[in-house]
């Protein structure tokens, strides 16, 4: 009775958190002055600009996944199944751009050569025209999204690499060499995750709102948002929302229907086998050549670029007296965020391991279709939502943010509970429940303490998206309580390139502390295993 009150509660507080909003949204956008009108979604469909933002937020999206899966997938391979040296090293720097909100890599690309860029004394002002012209548009939001999404594919490349049977390979290996095994064997057993990656990569570019909106190229994120922040016409700002909407919703029914359950088969090798190594032999040195160079062109040169700009220790005095409460209220939104989010995600994920209640698959998608819906599609849908009277008194406090936080991150810190629950064994809990231990004692003395990982892990997952977000906190923060991210983005308009790549430079070692606490996780199970 325990079990079932406390998990209809959070399926609950996840309908009132992420669906009611979105359904607020869409209810709110086709009633006008309290009739049934549907004239803003008949602008979308006759006005050729909305089918201009259609075709570029396509072409973005399919330039974006076409090259983060191309160079992703033989990325992770390289990182993940070779001996490629160093590769918890790069692996983490490839990392990066992701950790951080993307349109901090575009100011740091426009701070190397833009106008007023490093390398402008050095390439003359016609070159630099001539780079600023592929950078300010389809080319220049392309690649820094290519920068920023990369690690997906390459990572969970990484992870369903290990889902393969050893056995399997081995077989393959006696007939022919590894380009045969990884055509003919591997790639074919981890095609799901490969396209689950492709098809995550593809709508969080389709969301993506703060790289077209500095390198300005119009897409539907920057015309919703401009239309309710600019304009504050709601229902011209939710019709340009609905094809967002509308989109990751198709997306990921098609990801149900073929994709999930292929994917929820894909499990660790049996008996705990380590797959087989790739010796790269004479291959290795043009490979670490290459590895380093495009290590080198997304991550470090714009990540340079950002401190020589900002070197001047006065900068950053600056830069803490503008923004040091912005900063302060990043890091408690972001911890306060990372508890919520950690507690919620443990009890969804409970739900979906355990398949407790029925609609566990509802519950499943439902997490994940917030996490790929844009955070300005959420963000409208908060303030439709709780912008009443009676409910002042979340709309005008931070309590607005955090349930912003908690709508589009839950999908991450859920499966992050589920991938460690699932190497709990059933055993030891159904030991205790026939010993007569209640399902709160239960949970209390044998579930979280063997998940302890797992939810340290997850709330540092919490923080770092939650500290990183821009998109929801720009549309929904009450006045005084903006954040860093938002504060930096402000400021992108007027404020100086100097103050923004100090503020550039905080935001990013505020974000990589707690990614290099994420990354020596394994070392704390070692040193449990050891005592």
């Amino acid at each position: 009775m325990q079990k079932r009150v406390v998990l209809w509660f959070v399926v609950g507080l996840l309908t009132v958190i992420g669906l009611l909003p979105v359904l607020s949204m869409i209810f709110k956008s086709v009633l006008e002055n309290g009739h049934f009108g549907l004239d803003a979604y008949r602008g979308v469909l006759v006005s050729a600009r909305q089918w201009t933002l259609m075709e570029h937020s396509l072409t973005l999206s399919a330039l974006v996944t076409a090259l983060t899966v191309l160079i992703g997938v033989p990325l992770g391979i390289l990182l993940g199944k070779t001996d490629f040296p160093l590769k918890k090293v790069f692996v983490f720097l490839f990392v990066i751009p992701l950790l951080v909100p993307p349109y901090i890599t575009a100011v740091s690309w426009f701070d190397l050569v833009g106008r007023e860029g490093l390398l402008a004394p050095l390439l003359g002002q016609g070159f630099t025209q001539i780079i600023g012209y592929y950078l300010f548009g389809l080319p220049g939001c392309t690649f820094v999204l290519f920068s920023t999404f990369l690690p997906i594919p390459m990572i969970l490349t990484m992870v369903f690499l290990r889902t393969v049977n050893p056995e399997l390979e081995e077989a393959g290996r006696l007939m022919s060499g590894w380009k045969k095994v990884l055509s003919g064997i591997t790639l074919p057993l981890i095609l799901p995750g490969i396209l689950l990656a492709a098809l995550l990569v593809f709508l969080l570019t389709f969301g993506e709102f703060g790289v077209p909106n500095f390198l300005r190229y119009d897409v539907f994120p920057v015309e919703s948002f401009t239309q309710f922040s600019a304009f504050y016409n709601f229902r011209a700002a939710t019709a340009a929302a609905m094809p967002l909407a509308v989109i990751t919703f198709l997306a990921l029914l098609i990801e149900d229907l073929f994709l999930r359950e292929r994917t929820y088969q894909l499990r660790p090798a049996p008996d705990g086998r380590q797959p087989m190594l790739i010796r790269l032999a004479k291959q290795r040195l043009w490979l670490i050549a290459v590895v380093g160079f495009l290590v080198l062109l997304i991550v470090i040169v714009p990540m340079t670029a950002l401190l020589i700009k900002s070197s001047n220790w006065a900068t950053y005095v600056q830069a803490l007296n503008q923004a040091g409460e912005s900063l302060r209220r990043s890091i408690v939104y972001a911890a306060f965020g990372a508890t919520l989010l950690t507690v919620l995600g443990f009890f969804t994920g409970y739900l979906i391991q355990t398949k407790a209640l029925k609609i566990w698959r509802s519950v499943d998608s439902l997490t994940v279709f917030l996490f790929a819906l844009p955070g300005t599609v959420i963000g409208i849908g908060l303030i439709s939502l709780w912008n009443t009277p009676w409910t002042n008194f979340i709309y005008a406090t931070p309590v607005i943010i955090l349930l912003g936080y908690l709508a589009k991150y839950t999908a991450l810190t859920s499966r992050i509970s589920v991938t460690q629950l699932a190497q709990i064994p059933p055993s030891m809990e159904e030991a205790a429940r026939m010993a007569g231990a209640g399902w709160l004692r239960r949970l209390t003395f044998i579930v979280l303490p063997l998940a302890k990982r797992g939810l340290l892990a997850a709330w540092i997952v919490g923080y770092i998206f939650s500290l990183r977000d821009t998109a929801i906190t720009m549309m929904v923060y009450p006045a005084g309580h903006d954040t860093l991210p938002v504060r930096i983005f402000t400021l992108m308009a007027n404020g100086s390139q100097e103050l923004i790549a100090a503020l550039c430079v905080i935001l990013i070692l505020a974000t990589l502390i707690p990614a290099g606490l994420f990354l020596l996780l394994p070392n704390f199970k070692r040193r449990e295993v050891a005592a």
